[in-house]
């Protein structure tokens, strides 16, 4: 109970200071952040979580589901069919690319074996822009950059969950290396694939049937209903979730627009009630020992992912394409760490691989730098676009659909 009063505070304190979160480089995300790493054992002691307990993994794992299938549904086929050149690139090129560049530094500079450091590569190599929503939340910001931020870091949290997995079997004898199968992986994803497109599908079919149908004030809990039973499935069945989620999303709305527009207002506020909740309990994690125990190597190899490994790498990968300089220069920064990079840290860390506490210390401390660097930076760096017409803090209160997606009422509750 302890956990939740302190949740409800953290929640009350980030809605009343949202206004002034939504035009300076005050981040609700940081708050949450803090507030759990003040109310754990390494301060107040109100709150007892180790990496271990089960409420992490439970909450980043919902987390990281509920925000991939609210994020599927702001992909357009259409735009995506349009503009599909530059995440390609940026997921082909871009992202194999920070792999092997965090593999090196971690190698040389924290002194990990290559398979751990690898494996630390493909951890932190996904990306996750709901920490800079300033930047895929504004119709200010060009829809190119949004769109590429926003369908890069859909799909890399896939593309990486098999790559982690099989370093993981690799760097350690353990049973759940063994389990670890290139064809249980494939089978895996494939599964989850299957299992986002056709759910969304069959419910759709479901509606149009003569005599069935949702009343208007149901309608939002439609796709409530196909994304709860889309995450048991996914875990019932070893189906990859995260996979399934974005591509449930993307398909809803294709195919049925008229629940997604429903739905949206209330997908957007459970996302960010599971993110919040994720960021408190990941805070909590967030010890004075834990930073203790990083060596400087470490300290500068989680900055030099942050504003060496990740720019660069997408750098190169946009090289030769047609956008716009700036546009390069924001999307190479905005490359935070998030839910996938926690979720797959925790899978290193529950493995039992022989320096897996060493590699999960690096993937904690560089989650938290990215967080405090790109929540605190999305404003300012949004207002290179001309983003303006901010209210006043004392504006009533609306409904948040993003921490920085809104400025006090300034723009729609809505995401895009």
């Amino acid at each position: 109970m302890v956990l939740v009063a302190v949740f409800g505070a953290a929640l009350l304190v980030a809605v009343l200071l949202s206004g002034l979160a939504a035009r300076t480089v005050l981040s609700t995300s940081l708050l949450f952040l803090l507030g759990g790493a003040l109310v754990s054992d390494g301060f107040l002691g109100l709150i007892h979580i180790s990496p271990e307990s089960e409420i992490v993994a439970v909450t980043a794992d919902l987390a990281l589901f509920a925000v991939l299938f609210t994020d599927g549904m702001h992909v357009s086929f259409a735009k995506l069919r349009a503009n599909w050149r530059n995440p390609a690139r940026a997921l082909g090129l871009g992202m194999p690319l920070a792999c092997v560049g965090m593999a090196l530094i971690t190698h040389y500079l924290v002194g990990l074996d290559w398979t751990t450091s690898f494996l630390v590569g493909a951890v932190l190599a996904p990306t996750d822009p709901v920490f800079a929503s300033a930047i895929v939340g504004r119709k200010e910001v060009p829809a190119r950059l949004r769109e590429l931020l926003n369908v890069e870091s859909g799909v890399n949290d896939g593309l990486a969950l098999p790559v982690v997995l099989v370093l993981i079997a690799a760097a350690g004898p353990t049973a759940a290396g063994a389990e670890a199968s290139y064809g249980s992986i494939a089978l895996e994803l494939a599964l989850g694939l299957v299992f986002g497109v056709a759910l969304p599908l069959l419910v759709n079919a479901l509606v149009r049937l003569p005599l069935l149908g949702a009343e208007p004030k149901l309608q939002p809990l439609l796709p409530l209903a196909t994304g709860v039973i889309l995450y048991a499935a996914c875990h019932l069945t070893h189906a990859n979730p995260y996979l399934a989620a974005f591509s449930a999303g993307a398909v809803l709305a294709a195919v049925a627009p008229e629940s997604h527009k429903a739905f949206e207002p209330l997908g957007e506020s459970l996302a960010e009630l599971a993110k919040f909740a994720a960021l408190l309990v990941f805070g909590a994690l967030l010890t004075p020992q834990l930073f203790g125990d990083l060596s400087w190597g470490g300290y500068a190899a989680a900055v030099l992912a942050i504003v060496l490994i990740r720019p660069g790498s997408l750098l190169l990968s946009l090289w030769g394409t047609r956008i716009d300089r700036r546009e390069k220069f924001v999307a190479a920064w905005f490359g935070p760490k998030g839910f996938a990079s926690v979720v797959y840290g925790l899978l290193v860390l529950q493995a039992g691989i022989p320096q897996g506490q060493e590699a999960y210390t690096l993937i904690a401390v560089c989650i938290a730098f990215s967080i405090v660097a790109h929540s605190s930076t999305d404003v300012p760096v949004a207002r290179l676009f001309h983003v303006d017409g901010l209210t006043d803090t004392a504006t009533p209160l609306r409904p948040l659909s993003d921490d920085k997606a809104i400025a006090s009422g300034a723009l729609p509750p809505t995401r895009t």
